[in-house]
């Protein structure tokens, strides 16, 4: 499984494995790991919480690699009521072929559901 660096307005603010997904929705998602970036945003990021982000302007690469082309990223951080480890980043509208390239384990994991 890939790591993943996540930034907003070019400022690295951590990563994620986005061990989860659902491959016909174009969505990855997993447990977002703050870095010392995240600290000058993460207050408003909680108050924008299930809210439009878009001016946090977050791309999504492999470490090591490209940028995910995606339709956009957000982070959910409840951290603040929930502990350290209640911070996801989803990143949504992956497209194929390259949700398949990026995430083939979430492919396999998606299609064991329909093996009889």
């Amino acid at each position: 499984m890939s790591r993943f660096e996540v930034s907003s307005n070019g400022q690295h603010i951590g990563w994620s494995d986005l061990e989860l997904g659902d491959p016909p929705m174009g969505v990855a998602f997993g447990v977002f790991v703050p870095g010392p970036g995240y600290s000058r945003i993460q207050g408003q990021v909680r108050a924008s919480t299930q809210r439009d982000q878009r001016h946090f302007n977050f791309t999504v690469r492999i470490v090591g690699g490209e940028e995910i082309r995606a339709s956009g990223a957000s982070i959910a951080d409840y951290s603040a009521d929930c502990g350290a480890d209640a911070i996801e980043l989803v990143v949504l509208g992956i497209e194929y072929p390259d949700y398949g390239e990026v995430f083939p384990e979430h492919v396999e994991a998606y299609r064991r559901q329909f093996e009889i």
